[in-house]
């Protein structure tokens, strides 16, 4: 936005927090540092994925009953105990035995799999295979007014008309007062439907609603190869340290630009 100014001190409010699953408020900021946030932690942040495969298949006793046997990431043992495999196990414990990983192959009676795999550290941006995320996303938090002085001119099945045209429900009505409240700003979704209905009622006004610009709220998945909170704290430390870099950078230029020959010696020249 033209004109707008944004104080630079960025803060961040956790809302929700599972292993997998982040979901928070960055606020005092704009719209460059959010995607900027949403795009390292998507394909910057460093995990540990399998790089290398070597396999070799034989047509020896292994499997030695009819019953087809799952070979699963599980399956893996990694020489550094500090490595292993993403445990995709319900954290109640629920259902267990049928969360046994990611399946490899399928073994009939008599087959036998050997395979080494090598494990090396990368990032999103390389391979997807490295992205810690399988989703982040964010909007803008909406900022709803409802001109109640024109609500109020409308009759309650008119005002059950206007609140029931809104796609997610954003707005309900007291059932004491009868008054129309926002009961769940965040599930308007920028349809303009409500502003629509408003408008084909003779009621143009009827509710403001406008996206603040340095709000956002982020969901964030992760594939488990890091803790959705890690993750979110190792791309703030990656986006600091590319911030430095670029910080260094000028004040290099701007010492060659002042020094001359003494500031291209300090950029090696």
């Amino acid at each position: 936005m033209e004109g707008a100014s944004y104080a630079r001190t960025p803060r961040i409010k956790i809302r929700e927090l599972k292993d997998d699953y982040l979901k928070f408020e960055l606020r005092d900021t704009d719209a460059s540092m959010a995607n900027a946030l949403r795009r390292v932690m998507i394909a910057e942040v460093p995990t540990i994925a399998i790089d290398l495969v070597e396999i070799e298949f034989h047509l020896r006793v292994k499997c030695m009953t009819d019953q087809t046997l799952d070979v699963t990431s599980k399956d893996l043992y990694s020489s550094d105990h500090t490595v292993v495999p993403v445990d995709f196990t319900d954290p109640a414990g629920l259902d267990s035995s049928e969360n046994r990983g990611i399946i490899i192959v399928k073994l009939r009676r008599g087959q036998e799999l050997r395979l080494r795999a090598i494990a090396r550290k990368g990032i999103g941006k390389d391979h997807a295979k490295w992205s810690p995320a399988a989703t982040v996303t964010f909007m803008y938090e909406p900022e709803i007014h409802i001109n109640e002085d024109l609500m109020e001119t409308l009759t309650l099945e008119e005002k059950r008309e206007w609140v029931e045209s809104s796609p997610t429900r954003v707005f309900d009505i007291d059932p004491v007062t009868q008054q129309v409240m926002v009961v769940d700003p965040e599930g308007y979704t920028y349809d303009e439907e409500v502003i629509k209905k408003a408008e084909s009622m003779g009621k143009p006004g009827l509710v403001e609603i406008s996206a603040k610009q340095d709000a956002f709220i982020f969901t964030v998945e992760s594939t488990g190869a890091v803790k959705s909170s890690q993750l979110l704290l190792n791309a703030i430390e990656v986006l600091k340290q590319k911030l430095d870099a670029v910080r260094l950078s000028e004040d290099t230029v701007e010492a060659d630009d002042q020094f001359g020959e003494l500031g291209a010696h300090m950029r090696g020249g």
